[in-house]
């Protein structure tokens, strides 16, 4: 009985061992068992996201082509006026150093290369020797659908169709992508399948695992023709659309099941009277680690649909909730579109620094949330924005436009430092569900446009004459960069200043002008401030002065004039520019004037009168034209010193009507030769005009009356002639 007694009490005392280390080897099969499955379920997800990133890649340089390659400048450069520079810096080295492509080809309809890129490659035909065997098939499958008028879909999204594939080179991984150049106006008839090709390729080992890596988190990540399957691997294969594996990407896999059975297998072992306790601390481990999943899976599809720095709504979900309100209106409901862009937002960039600018733009969407509440506001890119206002009537858009216009151009304080910019808006209102959202957007851009170019920080309702203006004002900007590219439709004509008392001819004034082949002479008020708005002001300054200089070596004797517009005089090197031309022709400074406007009195930054003052130290001379036709007054030119003044035609057209402008160009004569300046009046068409502002004291005249503004080739026997006469009256007729 006693051994029995004791056997029991025995199984009694064991028993609860027994099911303690039962109950604590079940939780720790169970936390093994958990941890692998979390290990399975990490390894999945980085397997799942290394494929999606491949596949986005794939669709990245098939769109960066499209910036390129849908584009009618590309078109005439490689089919018909071939242009190696152009289409290296536009087509071929542009693509790497901007998109960081490794290789950019030009194919022609015969596949053979025209140009060939590839990054440390310096011979071309090597370069394409190492891409063609795989390029080939996707070329010819591609102009195979091109000739068949296949259009692959093609959205807003697609301009064109395209062939892209994953294939190894040299036995590294590498996306392909072939597209081809085609007409962004449709103005261009191109033969279906004799389409140029730009061909991208991209590979995918290199900085391009090393980037995955660093923003992925990705531990060692490896390329290799064959798997690395290692206990201590994870891999992923990488299969082209013909389903062939080219290669494995491998790397350490992130195991968070395996960090937790390190942080709590000694604890088990060690603490088993801590049993439920520990339990507990599991489960709250668990809990924190998959709600910091949670977390991050929440921020990173916040993240995908807003702007990073302002919080709002990012392009992509601008794009689904403008087409979701269209959609949704009822037949006669008006929806607006605002399209934002901020005013003078690049010089507080330029000069007080990028942190201060992203500072500045969260203040911006602070008071855009405030002046627009229960609006959507998006951030699209840089500083523009959009605000969708949905059931709404067009007084009262105008009048939330007025609102946002007021609340922008309040100073904004950073760091102590008050900063003033401004706002600019394009309206776009449409009416019910039929409406396209894309052409709504492209509305709303045209109106801002117009907003910008009637001056700034107002708004502009789009309507049907904009459309028409955009494309006449586009189709001309187009024809003076062909002008200036091609050389032969701009020339240079001179008229000539002559002196009031001996009528002898004293300098020239250099004055564009623009013959285009099929619209005929354009006058120069149509394109000088087109120039300036498109950026062409600089090349176009440049070929006058340059041209005014060869003319001013060709006859020494003569000084010459040429007029420069505010937007050059405000280029920080522009001064440098003009003494290395002036050093180039080898002309004296003192024989240049550079006539202004009075726009150069409003440069607010300072950089035009600086321009000026370096440029009178070395000699250059400067004239104000159309002096009294805007804000000019004498006070003005204590602060910006000039040689001459011009003054209008208006003035002298005045002298034969009632109250004429005779006593307001002597007043004019009288302070301004008190001042030392000399004076030139423009318009002078008859001998009554000359006759009258000889006596009134002007030094020099220039007119139709004396002479019409003439080519370089009449200007040398108007000379001649003068040589031979002595300059007379008879040759200013």
């Amino acid at each position: 009985m006693r051994f029995v007694a004791g056997k029991v009490a025995v199984f009694r005392w064991m028993l609860p061992l027994a099911i303690a280390m039962a109950l604590m080897g079940g939780i720790y099969l169970a936390v093994r068992w958990s941890a692998q499955q979390s290990d399975a379920v990490a390894v999945k997800r980085q397997q799942h996201l290394v494929e999606l990133v491949i596949s986005k890649m794939q669709g990245s340089i098939a769109h960066d082509q499209e910036s390129v390659t849908v584009w009618d400048d590309a078109v005439r450069k490689v089919s018909q006026e071939w242009d190696p520079r152009w289409v290296d810096s536009n087509l071929g080295s542009w693509m790497n150093s901007y998109f960081r492509h490794d290789g950019a080809f030009v194919i022609s309809p015969d596949r053979k290369p025209l140009y060939a890129f590839l990054a440390g490659q310096t011979n071309e035909q090597e370069a394409f020797s190492e891409i063609g065997p795989e390029a080939m098939p996707l070329i010819a499958k591609l102009q195979e659908r091109l000739a068949a008028g296949d259009e692959g879909g093609t959205s807003e999204q697609v301009l064109s169709i395209g062939e892209s594939d994953l294939v190894r080179i040299g036995g590294r991984p590498a996306i392909i992508s072939v597209k081809p150049i085609v007409s962004d106006t449709g103005d261009i008839v191109q033969e279906p399948g004799r389409e140029y090709l730009h061909l991208a390729a991209r590979f995918l080992d290199g900085d391009f695992l090393t980037h995955l890596g660093d923003d992925y988190g990705f531990e060692d990540l490896r390329f290799s023709v064959l798997p690395e399957l290692g206990r201590q691997r994870s891999y992923a294969p990488i299969v082209s659309s013909s389903r062939e594996t080219i290669g494995y990407f491998s790397w350490l896999p992130f195991r968070p099941g395996a960090d937790v059975m390190k942080a709590t297998a000694p604890v088990l072992l060690v603490a088993g009277a801590l049993l439920f306790a520990l339990t507990s601390a599991l489960s709250v481990v668990l809990r924190r680690r998959s709600r910091r999943l949670q977390e991050s899976q929440a921020e990173l599809d916040h993240l995908a649909r807003h702007d990073p720095l302002t919080g709002l709504a990012n392009r992509a979900s601008f794009n689904r909730l403008l087409a979701r309100v269209v959609a949704t209106s009822t037949i006669d409901q008006a929806n607006a579109l605002l399209y934002l862009d901020l005013d003078r937002f690049k010089q507080v960039n330029d000069t007080l620094g990028h942190p201060v600018g992203d500072r500045l733009m969260v203040e911006v969407a602070k008071r855009l949330k405030e002046t627009a509440a229960g609006a959507a506001i998006s951030r699209i890119g840089g500083d523009e924005f959009t605000i969708i206002v949905a059931r709404t009537r067009q007084d009262e858009v105008e009048k939330l436009c007025d609102a946002l216009i007021a609340a922008i151009r309040r100073p904004f304080e950073i760091d102590g430092q008050p900063i003033l910019i401004g706002l600019s808006i394009g309206v776009a209102v449409a009416t019910g569900n039929d409406a396209d959202p894309i052409e709504i957007t492209r509305k709303a851009d045209i109106a801002l446009y117009h907003a910008k170019s009637a001056g700034r920080n107002r708004y502009a309702v789009f309507g049907p004459h904009m459309d028409e203006l955009i494309r006449t004002k586009r189709d001309l900007e187009q024809d003076l960069r062909a002008a200036l590219d091609a050389g032969n439709q701009l020339e240079v004509f001179y008229q000539p200043v002559y002196s009031a008392q001996s009528h002898e001819i004293s300098s020239l004034e250099a004055l564009i002008r623009w013959r285009h082949p099929s619209k005929g002479p354009i006058a120069p008020d149509a394109f000088v401030p087109l120039a300036e708005t498109a950026g062409l002001i600089d090349r176009l300054g440049a070929f006058v002065l340059k041209e005014a200089c060869s003319t001013a070596r060709e006859f020494p004797g003569l000084d010459i004039a040429v007029n420069v517009s505010a937007v050059e005089l405000a280029q920080r090197h522009y001064a440098a520019q003009v003494l290395s031309l002036l050093r180039q022709f080898g002309i004296e400074p003192s024989r240049l004037e550079l006539e202004i406007t009075e726009t150069a009195l409003l440069d607010e930054a300072g950089v035009c009168e600086k321009n000026i003052t370096a440029l009178r130290e070395f000699g250059v001379k400067f004239a104000l034209d159309d002096f009294g036709t805007g804000f000019s007054s004498f006070g003005r030119l204590q602060r910006l010193e000039v040689d001459r003044i011009k003054i209008d035609r208006s003035f002298v057209h005045a002298f034969d009507r009632p109250g004429g402008g005779v006593a307001v160009v002597q007043s004019i004569v009288g302070i301004a030769h008190a001042k030392g300046l000399r004076i030139t009046a423009e318009g002078v068409e008859t001998e009554e005009q000359s006759e009258i502002l000889r006596k009134l004291g002007c030094d020099e005249l220039q007119g139709f009356h004396l002479s019409r503004p003439m080519s370089k080739n009449s200007l040398r026997q108007l000379l001649g002639a003068d040589k031979a006469q002595g300059t007379s009256s008879s040759s200013r007729s």
